[in-house]
């Protein structure tokens, strides 16, 4: 299935799943009156608007590039990511001030057996649709998929918390732990959507993705053909599930216009294939010159001027510096 297809009925289900979650959350709030199961029920709120938000701009991001959007629509992911890490953050804060208020003024909680197994079951399902999120979205470079993937799984660990101490309640009647509980999880709600801003914020700015260049870089240097030279200001931009990669490659001076664009073509087949279809390849091919025969591998070159001395080894920041690799280039 196309990669842009496959994340739209992902988000579909996950938003669904979100509104059907909410109901069972405000049930058991019902149910029990504990204002940990309110918290977590906020955040149910948020995750309706912030799932429905998602499928919108994963049905936005898919559309074809247009006059007014060359480069795609991508870029909305970032956007709906940033909206949903807001909304995060300010679901923690009203998680935290609520409590505050609920634990100098502890009240009595009712029915708590069936309130412990109407939020277990959403739990579990809540970490098995964001694993699975977070899995597809990572494969298929889907920030906004990811997003709620992250969004799902953090509020399973603010319901494991509710959970626990709901259990605890239950056992001993010590009320004031339903406001602690609460309090405690608001924080790893805060941290979630903090981070969720931060990658949104690095995306929307262009900022460039060091991990992904390591992982990059580590398949160019384990598949590195003899005819490549040098490799250099290479730079990549994510728009959506598509990644634009910008690249200077060195060939053989000696090459023409088919056989320099043959190397283009292998480079991007590696890209490709394990970094998956959505790619934009703009490669500029040089000619090499003939400081660089010392730094060639190319045995078999037929206008050699120099032995090779040193072999340059690709790291994130040689290769992306714009400067031509030479023998002082470090490894």
């Amino acid at each position: 299935m196309e990669p842009a297809r496959q994340n739209i009925r992902i988000q579909t289900w996950v938003a669904a799943l979100s509104v059907v979650l909410l109901s069972v959350k405000l049930v058991a709030y019902f149910l029990t009156g504990s204002v940990a199961i309110l918290t977590d029920a906020l955040e149910g709120i948020v995750n309706v608007v912030a799932g429905f938000f998602g499928l919108y701009s994963l049905h936005l991001s898919a559309k074809p590039r247009d006059e007014d959007h060359p480069y795609g629509h991508g870029k909305i992911e970032f956007v709906s990511a940033a909206v949903e890490g807001t909304m995060i953050v300010i679901a923690g804060i009203a998680i935290c001030y609520t409590a505050i208020q609920q634990l100098f003024n502890p009240r009595e909680l009712h029915e708590l057996d069936y309130g412990i197994l109407l939020i277990g079951i959403t739990a579990i399902l809540n970490f098995v649709a964001g694993r699975f999120c977070i899995r597809i979205g990572t494969q298929n470079n889907s920030l906004a998929l990811v997003a709620s993937g992250k969004h799902l799984t953090s509020d399973t660990y603010s319901t494991i918390g509710v959970l626990t101490g709901l259990v605890i309640i239950y056992f001993t009647n010590i009320l004031w732990l339903d406001s602690a509980v609460a309090i405690l999880f608001s924080f790893v709600i805060l941290y979630t959507g903090y981070k969720i801003v931060r990658s949104s914020v690095a995306g929307i700015m262009d900022e460039s993705d060091r991990a992904l260049l390591k992982k990059m870089v580590k398949v160019f240097n384990e598949h590195r053909r003899d005819n490549w030279m040098d490799l250099h200001n290479l730079r990549i931009i994510k728009y959506g599930s598509t990644l634009h990669l910008d690249a200077h490659l060195t060939v053989p001076w000696y090459f023409n216009v088919h056989e320099a664009h043959h190397e283009i073509d292998e480079l991007a087949l590696l890209v490709r294939q394990d970094f998956g279809e959505s790619l934009e390849l703009f490669v500029h091919s040089d000619g090499c010159l003939e400081f660089q025969c010392k730094i060639c591998s190319k045995h078999d070159c037929p206008v050699r001027q120099h032995a090779q001395e040193k072999k340059i080894t690709w790291t994130v920041d040689n290769i992306s510096s714009n400067q031509k690799h030479n023998i002082s280039t470090p490894e």
